[in-house]
């Protein structure tokens, strides 16, 4: 049974911190882009994933997101706020998507941009 705990499910996947001591996790696997968030108990609110695609659904979900879609040289194109479970998204003009917990977009965006990347880690 897949895993219900961030921790688990992000364990092996690179991140970023951004300014303001958030962490942007990349969805660097086929199987990390297919699971995303789905069917996870709780993210933490200074935390994201980032998948490569211009589609999103929030079936499995068990919270609502905030979705950031990026263009390809990563300049926010659209935010789309209290996406809730059994939903589903696009963002044409995007290449990818940043989910994160409902009403926390912010913390991730500045500007037109993703926040400033401070610091790169491997793994947890």
């Amino acid at each position: 049974m897949p895993s219900t705990d961030h921790v688990d499910r992000f364990a092996d996947l690179p991140r970023r911190t951004l300014a303001g001591g958030v962490t942007l996790v990349e969805a660097s696997t086929g199987k990390a882009r297919r699971r995303g968030l789905s069917r996870l108990d709780e993210l933490p609110a200074d935390h994201a994933l980032h998948i490569r695609t211009v589609s999103v659904h929030t079936f499995g979900m068990r919270f609502a997101l905030d979705l950031i879609w990026l263009d390809k040289h990563g300049s926010v194109v659209r935010v789309d706020r209290d996406v809730g479970p059994k939903r589903m998204r696009a963002c044409f003009k995007a290449r990818s998507v940043v989910e994160t917990l409902a009403g926390h977009a912010d913390a991730f965006v500045s500007g037109d941009r993703l926040s400033d990347e401070v610091e790169r880690d491997r793994g947890a």
